[in-house]
């Protein structure tokens, strides 16, 4: 039986009646839906309409503060720095549930369709008491004598071979739980789940005990209760059980509704486990590994981390534990992270002063657990120069922490690995020569994905930031291939320097350059330097400028091709990913990202710091593809 529903749930039936939802090819103008509600509340305020109008208004209010509830479970969640101990499903939520799920909320649309009509029918509960302690009593009594047993029957019903494989298997296809995973159910399922609701809440005002307030709580609290079981982190204390053992039985918990996710043949109730004992279908290990988990100190130890940092405060709301959906795509500014700037500024202020390195997301590869802990300073802050100490500081940290944990690689992004910061990271392992972790750069892969990207019959380049690190590897590279390298730079004594690291037969295709007009005949830019319009117009048309820039140039030119940051795609057997990497598209991380994730699976036991050895950059490129990573540009 439990192998034959997991087969369903991966080919189940998508044409039964009722299961989609009326407006499911709607897209976000489902939200029109609310129009009506909208124009009623804006009619009566304008004072044309009835006082009784205002049953609208609490509708839309309890749309938004049901969504908020639904956010804030799914927040606490994804804060995987402070739940990862407690985490019941270890594995990632990955981007086909993330899609699936992405209109979790149709079925407050369809409550919000059923209130209109109760009201419409009924107009005497539009004039409801604000309170009524005996409707509160009232409700309970409803809910626990009719709501739940029903729920727990229909439930089971839902499990029958017929309505499973037509309706319930859309539910179970979400592999880890989540507080949207709540929602994610056919259109059939979530009409019934409306007589649930209803019978205490109406019950409750037809019995003339209803009141506005007990309307809320309900409601709310029955959300709330659905996403606590769906969250995927446990909560509630095992001793508390110890020591009420009755309570076990009167509130579930999410290890307990995580285990009808594993076996759906048990653990049917709604809230409450009572029915569940009653009708002998209690999955035997609930409590024991609720108690395991309670006690779990602490968690799996990743095999790579990579250490990023925020780049600046509107990419801080990238973050999966802001907005999952939002996450899930390429970070772009869109107007409705505007309004929660200044929240985010206060957050940053926050972090600036308490926070230490934080978990930011994870993923499986080849069995390997990949982890982003990210370090709780902006881009802007890497420029500042009393700010450096306090940075390498947290860098340190990370790594020792790593080191202490068993992390085999930690992998440095973009400015966490600043030549004018640490050296590229040269400090930590001269500081801590006997570390076990192995750290890592990553600019070697970046080196050989800028170079990979250049046509093989380009005889000419022009170089920027032509002395950096990827500069210098870059243009050695591309000197003992026969390419002539004209390098940008004003520091003669530095060029000098990197000309004499090539061979004596190739120092001639290294060519110092002062002004970029001495490439305006060049179509092949490779930019590792901020560049200004003016900067900019020098090239001539048809170039094609490769950077390697941070930030990435601004494309001025219409009539020049500009090339993105280095960058793979991620093997295709990796498992629980589900963000994406700033503005980088599903599945697609910087180099630096793909060299750490090299790094350990070919199990190289080197520091990869300091200067690039261009000797390797063949060698890294090689490994990665043997890999199964993916360029994006070639």
């Amino acid at each position: 039986m439990l192998v034959e529903e997991n087969r369903i749930c991966n080919s189940g039936k998508k044409d039964a009646p009722f299961f989609a939802w009326p407006w499911e090819n709607f897209g976000n103008y489902k939200y029109l839906l609310y129009g009506p509600l909208i124009a009623k509340v804006l009619y009566s305020m304008a004072g044309e309409g009835n006082k009784e109008d205002t049953w609208c208004l609490h509708i839309l209010i309890l749309f938004v503060l049901r969504s908020l509830v639904h956010q804030l479970c799914s927040t606490y969640s994804n804060l995987l720095f402070l739940n990862r101990t407690r985490r019941l499903n270890q594995q990632g939520i990955n981007f086909n549930q993330i899609d699936a799920e992405w209109h979790w909320d149709n079925f407050l649309i369809l409550q919000a369709i059923v209130s209109s009509f109760s009201y419409l029918c009924f107009p005497s509960l539009a004039n409801l008491p604000i309170w009524d302690m005996r409707g509160t009593v009232c409700c309970l009594i409803l809910h626990m004598g009719i709501s739940e047993p029903l729920y727990y029957w229909m439930h089971r019903l839902l499990h029958s071979n017929i309505l499973f494989t037509r309706y319930h298997w859309l539910h179970h296809s979400s592999k880890v739980p989540h507080p949207f995973t709540a929602g994610h159910a056919t259109f059939l399922e979530h009409l019934l789940l409306c007589i649930i609701v209803g019978i205490p809440s109406l019950g409750t005002a037809f019995l003339g005990y209803g009141s506005i307030s007990m309307m809320y709580s309900y409601v709310l609290g029955f959300d709330f209760l659905r996403c606590f079981g769906h969250s995927n982190v446990e909560v509630i204390p095992h001793s508390l059980f110890e020591a009420i053992p009755l309570l076990k039985y009167l509130i579930y918990t999410p290890t307990y509704h995580s285990l009808h996710h594993v076996d759906p043949r048990t653990n049917f109730c709604l809230f409450m486990p009572l029915y569940d004992l009653l009708w002998k279908t209690i999955n035997a290990n609930s409590w024991d590994l609720h108690k395991k988990i309670c006690t779990k100190t602490s968690d799996r130890v990743p095999d790579f981390v990579f250490l990023a940092h925020v780049v600046d405060v509107m990419s801080a709301m990238h973050a999966p534990f802001v907005f999952r959906s939002f996450s899930s795509i390429p970070f772009g500014i869109k107007p409705f992270l505007f309004p929660m700037w200044p929240y985010t500024v206060l957050v940053m202020l926050i972090m600036w002063a308490k926070s230490k390195t934080f978990l930011f997301s994870f993923y499986n590869l080849r069995g390997r657990l990949h982890q982003t802990w990210v370090v709780p300073r902006f881009g802007f802050q890497y420029f500042l120069p009393f700010a450096a100490e306090g940075i390498n500081n947290h860098i340190e940290d990370a790594i020792l922490t790593a080191d202490k944990i068993g992390v085999k690689v930690i992998s440095l992004a973009a400015l966490n690995k600043n030549e004018g910061l640490n050296g590229g990271g040269t400090l930590f392992t001269s500081k801590h020569p006997n570390l076990k972790v192995r750290v890592v750069h990553g600019n070697t892969l970046t080196a050989a994905v800028i170079l990979k990207e250049i046509p093989q019959d380009v005889d000419e380049v022009f170089l920027t930031g032509a002395t950096s690190k990827l500069g210098r590897a870059i243009a050695l590279y591309l000197a003992q291939q026969g390419v002539k390298v004209l390098m940008l730079t004003q520091s003669t004594e530095r060029f000098i320097k990197i000309q004499k690291e090539a061979p004596v037969d190739r120092q001639k295709f290294l060519v110092q350059v002062t002004k970029y007009q001495a490439a305006k005949n060049c179509k092949t830019w490779i930019i590792g330097k901020w560049m200004t319009p003016r900067e900019q117009s020098w090239a001539p048309s048809g170039t094609h400028l490769h950077q390697f820039v941070v930030p990435p140039i601004i494309p001025f030119r219409r009539d020049c091709t500009y090339g993105k940051l280095a960058a793979m795609k991620l093997p295709e057997d990796v498992e629980g990913l589900g963000s994406c990497e700033y503005t980088m598209e599903r599945g697609v991380v910087h180099a630096c990202h793909a060299g750490g994730v090299v790094h350990l699976l070919e199990g190289w036991e080197h520091n990869e710091v300091g200067a690039i050895n261009v000797d390797q950059i063949d060698v890294v490129w090689d490994a990665a593809l043997r890999h199964g990573l993916k360029p994006l540009q070639i």
